[in-house]
C-alpha cells in the first residue's frame, strides 16, 4: 500500500512539473489576464446585479473561463496515451510491417510515433504542443481541439467587453466636460460609484488585454481550423505529411501505384465520431484502428517503411569543415543563417571539424541529418540528429558526383 501511494505521488508530481515550462506559463498568463480584466471591465460597463443582461453577461464570462481551463488541463494532464513499453503485435509475423523503437524497446503501433520531448511512443500522435507541454494524440485530441474552439470564443466575448468599456468610459468623460446627458448603463451614473476607477492605468490595462484577446482569437482560431480540417479526414498532422510524401515518392520514381489513406471512414461525420464522443472517451484502445474497405491493416506503416528506405537512398553525406556549437540562432554563421533558423522545436546538433553527417532534408541555409558514428561507439548510443548550418559542411566527393540532394534541397535551388 505504501509503495502504491508513493508511485501515485511521484506520477502526480511529474504531471505538475508540466506547468514549469514557458508554454503553460504564457498560456495560463494570457487566460488569467483576459479573464480578470474582462470581469473587472464588465462590472464597470454592465453592472451584473441590477439587470438580467448584466447577470447573463457575467455568468457567460465565468463559464468561458471554466470551460477553457477544464479542456486545457485535460489536454495537458490526461495526455495522449503512450504505447506500452515492450509492445509487440499479437501476430509475430505482423512485426515485419512495423518500425522498431530502440528507446521504448517496442514496435511502433499503427499511427504511433516516437516523441523526442516525451521520450515515448505516442498513440495516434498529432504533434508535440509546447503550449500544453505535452503531446496531442489519441486520448486528448478532443480536449485539445475543444480548447482551440473555446479560447477564441471566450476572447471574442472579452474583446467586446473591452471595447464597450473603453467606449462608454471615454464617452462619459467627454460628456462631463460638455455637460451633456450620460449613458444610463455606464458606471458614472451608478450609485454607489465603482470601487475601481477607470483611470489611465485601467485604460492601458484594458487596451493591453484587448490586444491579447484579438491576437489569441486569430492565432488559436487558425489552429482550430487546421485541426478540424484533419479531424474531418480522420488524419493527424503527421499522417497528412506522410500522405504528401507518398505522392512525392510515387511521382519521383514514376511508380504505377496509388496510396490510399486507410483510416478515412468515407464520411466527415464518421471521421468526426472517431475523435469526439458523448462520453468523452475516444473509441478503441489506441493500438488497433478500423480501416476503410480495400485497405491493408498496415497500409500506412508499410508506406512509412518505404519512405524510410527511400530517405536512406536519397540522403547525402557531408563532412564538417567548421565547428558549430549547436545554438539555435548562431551569430557567427552569417546574417542569413541567423535569420532563417528553422522555426521548429527539433534539436540542433553540435558539430566538430572532421565529423561526417548524413543529411536527409534541408532548407536554403540549413540541413537536417544524422551524425555518422564510429563503429566502436555505435552500440548502445542513440541516434544523434538535428539541424545544422549548411555553411559548416561540404559535400563529400563520393556524393558530389551524384545528382541526388536532401529532401527539399532541389526545390530551394
Amino acid at each position: 500500500m505504501g509503495t502504491f501511494c508513493s508511485v501515485i505521488k511521484f506520477e502526480n508530481l511529474q504531471e505538475v512539473k508540466r506547468l514549469c515550462h514557458w508554454g503553460p506559463i504564457i498560456a495560463l498568463g494570457v487566460i488569467a489576464i483576459c479573464s480578470t480584466m474582462a470581469m473587472i471591465d464588465s462590472v464597470l460597463w454592465y453592472w451584473p446585479l441590477h439587470t438580467t443582461g448584466g447577470s447573463m453577461n457575467f455568468i457567460m464570462l465565468i463559464n468561458w473561463t471554466v470551460m477553457i481551463l477544464y479542456n486545457y488541463f485535460n489536454a495537458m494532464f490526461v495526455g495522449p496515451g503512450f504505447v506500452p513499453l515492450g509492445w509487440k503485435p499479437e501476430n509475430s509475423q505482423d512485426s515485419m510491417y512495423l518500425q522498431y523503437c530502440k528507446v521504448c524497446q517496442a514496435y511502433k503501433a499503427p499511427r504511433s510515433h516516437h516523441c523526442r520531448k516525451c521520450n515515448r511512443c505516442v498513440m495516434k500522435m498529432d504533434h508535440h504542443c509546447p503550449w500544453i507541454n505535452n503531446c496531442c494524440g489519441y486520448q486528448n485530441h478532443a480536449s485539445f481541439t475543444l480548447f482551440l474552439l473555446l479560447a477564441p470564443l471566450g476572447c471574442i466575448h472579452a474583446a467586446f467587453i473591452f471595447v464597450m468599456t473603453m467606449y462608454t468610459q471615454l464617452y462619459n468623460r467627454l460628456s462631463f466636460g460638455w455637460n451633456t446627458v450620460k449613458i444610463d448603463m455606464s458606471a458614472a451614473r451608478r450609485d454607489p460609484l465603482p470601487i475601481i476607477p477607470f483611470g489611465l492605468a485601467a485604460f492601458a490595462a484594458t487596451l493591453f488585454a484587448l490586444g491579447l484577446a484579438l491576437g489569441t482569437t486569430i492565432a488559436v482560431g487558425m489552429l482550430f481550423f487546421i485541426q478540424m480540417k484533419i479531424i474531418l479526414r480522420n488524419k493527424t498532422s503527421i499522417e497528412s505529411w506522410i500522405e504528401e510524401k507518398a505522392k512525392d515518392r510515387i511521382q519521383y520514381y514514376q511508380l504505377d501505384e496509388v496510396f490510399v489513406f486507410p483510416y478515412d471512414m468515407g464520411s466527415r461525420w464518421k471521421n468526426f465520431k472517431q475523435v469526439f464522443t458523448w462520453s468523452g472517451v475516444p473509441k478503441g484502445d489506441g493500438l488497433d484502428w478500423p480501416i476503410r474497405e480495400g485497405c491493408h491493416q498496415y497500409s500506412l506503416t508499410i508506406e512509412q517503411l518505404k519512405q524510410k528506405a527511400d530517405k536512406r537512398v536519397r540522403s547525402v553525406q557531408y563532412k564538417v569543415i567548421e565547428d558549430y556549437s549547436g545554438t539555435c540562432c548562431p551569430l557567427n554563421r552569417g546574417i542569413k543563417t541567423f535569420f532563417t533558423s528553422p522555426c521548429t522545436e527539433e534539436p540542433r546538433i553540435r558539430l566538430q571539424k572532421g565529423e561526417f553527417i548524413l543529411a536527409t532534408r534541408g532548407l536554403r541555409y540549413w540541413l537536417y541529418g544524422d551524425k555518422i558514428l564510429d563503429d566502436s561507439i555505435k552500440e548502445g548510443v542513440s541516434r544523434i540528429r538535428g539541424w545544422f548550418p549548411r555553411n559548416c559542411v561540404e559535400k563529400c566527393p563520393c556524393d558530389a558526383k551524384t545528382d541526388q540532394a536532401p529532401e527539399g534541397e532541389k526545390k530551394n535551388r
